[in-house]
């Protein structure tokens, strides 16, 4: 019986330039194969943070990329969320230390819809009571945050850190915080 030799799918393949969104510069960030246009269209591509912005700082932070157009040989991309890697917020996280954390859904000025989960870890353990009015400042603030800017500076300042710092000079005053980060910010319709 004869061997059948079969093509090589991998040959077929065409390599796409992956290039970042208008807020990173549209930097060459990567490569991927892919059958075609079509077929890359629609894909999700994760990033680490400091790859796009230089930002030693930004090292453990995700960037969640999705793939929208493909022109010849480069793949266009929107930034559909940002994340921190699970071993970052481990690490501030320990005993003897009271968390709290807010999911709030924000709408943007210019009508972008996103989800902010936004974490607080104070420096001792804190009264419930405290704690629960941490999370109500935070949402609130944050709410008023996104309705008060456009998506694009409310991002910018999120990966800037401005937004953490606003947050933790506004709750400051009801315990000792040790940390406040945004554990992921997920886009619903970015443009």
């Amino acid at each position: 019986m004869a061997v059948q030799k079969g093509i090589d799918k991998w040959k077929l393949k065409r390599w796409f330039s992956i290039l970042a969104p208008r807020i990173f510069n549209e930097a060459i960030i990567g490569e991927m194969p892919a059958n075609d246009e079509k077929a890359a269209i629609g894909r999700n591509v994760v990033v680490s943070l400091d790859s796009l912005t230089h930002n030693p700082s930004h090292a453990y932070t995700n960037a969640v990329l999705k793939i929208t157009e493909v022109n010849g040989e480069s793949a266009k991309t929107k930034l559909i969320g940002i994340e921190q890697v699970p071993s970052y917020i481990r690490s501030f996280v320990r005993k003897y230390r009271s968390v709290s954390s807010v999911v709030v859904p924000v709408a943007s000025k210019d009508g972008i819809r996103a989800v902010v989960k936004v974490i607080v870890v104070t420096r001792g353990r804190t009264a419930h009571t405290k704690i629960v009015g941490i999370r109500k400042e935070a949402e609130d603030f944050t709410r008023l945050y996104f309705k008060e800017n456009e998506a694009n500076a409310a991002i910018s300042a999120i990966i800037e850190g401005k937004f953490q710092a606003d947050l933790t000079t506004k709750i400051k005053h009801i315990a000792d915080l040790n940390k406040v980060e945004v554990r992921k910010l997920e886009l619903a319709n970015a443009a």
